[in-house]
């Protein structure tokens, strides 16, 4: 296959293109937006907790471990 040369685009062709692209966009509601973000603290917490559990009951773990040695 042969390459297709690639034309520079100008900047102010740029410009437009992304104006016409950014028009496109459906942007979120407040309201989704807060919803989201909620959703997201509320997730982030239950992982922490998660990942504490996990982190003790290793480190509980290998303390036990240790003091066998």
């Amino acid at each position: 296959m042969a390459e297709e040369k690639k034309t520079k685009t100008s900047i102010p062709q740029f410009v437009n293109e992304v104006r016409s692209e950014t028009r496109k966009v459906v942007w979120p509601t407040r309201e989704e937006t807060v919803r989201t973000a909620i959703f997201v603290f509320i997730l982030m917490v239950i992982l922490s907790l998660f990942f504490l559990g996990v982190d003790s009951g290793f480190n509980a773990i290998v303390n036990f471990l240790l003091r066998l040695a």
